[in-house]
């Protein structure tokens, strides 16, 4: 078939053309934004998930919304090698610039207070950085948001924000991905923060995505975060839902699936979203014409699972040392000997045993995969993939 007319698209955090299967997150998000608009009090918002499950295109989706209601937003993505200072100034730069409040000088104001926030180095030398500020002209404000404690500052400087977009009658989205990566000190801080916010009335929401154990990250750091965020688990789609997801883009093309190529596509996708629009992707490349069949559908996964060993998989297995890739493999072995899907969670002592090992000798390969953030701890002792379908990639590499 026509590949210049193929609908789907397989990238990271790209929206697919069809969004099946999150009308209910979409709906309630809806409901936020009224309830802000009208001043009713609002929790902030957490997705949580595997990856290839399309939080960060959710996340997005939930922005735009954001923006169609005339809100100011930003988005930034946490990296565990960075402070949240600069992205989050960078982010609340632009929504402030969104937010079009006719008074310059409250504006400046705000925008000196972010500026203060950027510059600040935590510490007990901290000073202010000149020579970095986020694109922004406005004076630092010194006196606020810049005593070098996160805690103190973000409340200080969310708090100027919220009251900016409250003049206005509008509110502001922070949309954070990765939201697991954030230090410590400043998912404490986050957390802290969105509680004053709360507390206040003021209307700025965070909207945050990351791993399955995002929701242990934010109680180990405030116990209060349980009441703090609504969750949402994103998970893979019902089969009704990724049928969807292939046939209405094919649709727009004047093409079909017939029902068993659809079956066959659910049973080698599992529902996750990137890989429905990878085999997708492929599948339409290769089939001769519509309606694409079940056999069409056979004759392409092995490209498609080709390219998602290189690209999704093995740029991934890449990135961990021989140590570690041992304690991968041993994971993938420990899941299929002990019953457990390729997501499933294994306990750290199988995996020392499939290794002959202490648990306690395994435990910096361990701790150097999930800083990679190729596994994660949902509970004590026991482990899983980030990654769909991982296990399975890493048995077919023997």
């Amino acid at each position: 078939m026509d590949p210049i007319r193929n609908p789907y698209a397989p990238g990271a955090g790209q929206r697919p053309p069809e969004l099946a299967g999150r009308d209910e997150q979409l709906g309630q998000f809806d409901v936020v934004l009224e309830r802000v608009a009208r001043g009713r009090p609002e929790r902030s918002l957490v997705l949580t998930g595997l990856r290839g499950v399309g939080k960060t295109v959710l996340l997005n989706t939930l922005r735009s919304a954001a923006v169609r209601k005339g809100w100011g937003t930003g988005k930034m993505e946490a990296r565990p090698d960075q402070s949240l200072r600069r992205p989050l100034s960078s982010a609340l730069h632009q929504a402030v610039r969104e937010l079009g409040h006719p008074n310059a000088d409250d504006v400046d104001h705000v925008l000196g207070v972010i500026r203060s926030f950027a510059q600040r180095e935590a510490g007990p030398n901290a000073k202010l950085r000149e020579q970095w500020s986020p694109g922004i002209e406005a004076p630092a404000v010194r006196g606020r948001a810049d005593s070098g404690d996160i805690e103190i500052d973000l409340v200080e400087l969310l708090t100027d924000v919220g009251g900016l977009a409250a003049d206005v009658g509008k509110g502001v989205g922070v949309f954070i991905d990765e939201m697991q990566d954030l230090g410590p000190d400043d998912v404490s801080a986050m957390c802290a923060a969105c509680h004053e916010i709360s507390q206040s009335g003021l209307p700025v929401i965070v909207v945050g995505a990351g791993l399955p154990h995002l929701p242990a990250v934010l109680s180990a750091s405030k116990s209060y975060s349980e009441r703090l965020f609504s969750y949402q688990r994103i998970d893979r789609l019902e089969r009704e839902a990724a049928d969807r997801a292939l046939a209405a883009p094919a649709g727009e093309e004047e093409a079909e699936f017939e029902p068993d190529a659809l079956a066959e596509m659910y049973a080698a996708t599992g529902g996750y979203p990137y890989f429905i629009q990878a085999y997708g992707k492929t599948v339409w490349d290769q089939a001769p014409r519509s309606p694409i069949t079940v056999e069409d559908v056979k004759v392409a996964a092995p490209e498609a699972e080709r390219e998602l060993a290189v690209g999704f998989f093995g740029s991934r297995y890449e990135r961990a040392t021989p140590a570690e890739r041992d304690y991968l493999r041993a994971m993938a072995d420990a899941a299929v000997e002990l019953g457990a899907d390729d997501i499933g969670t294994v306990a750290t002592a199988d995996v020392a045993a499939f290794l002959n090992k202490k648990p306690q000798s395994l435990s910096p390969a361990r701790d150097a995969l999930m800083k990679k953030g190729l596994i994660y701890s949902g509970e004590r002792g026991r482990i899983a993939f980030t990654v769909p379908h991982f296990g399975r990639y890493l048995r077919q590499q023997g």
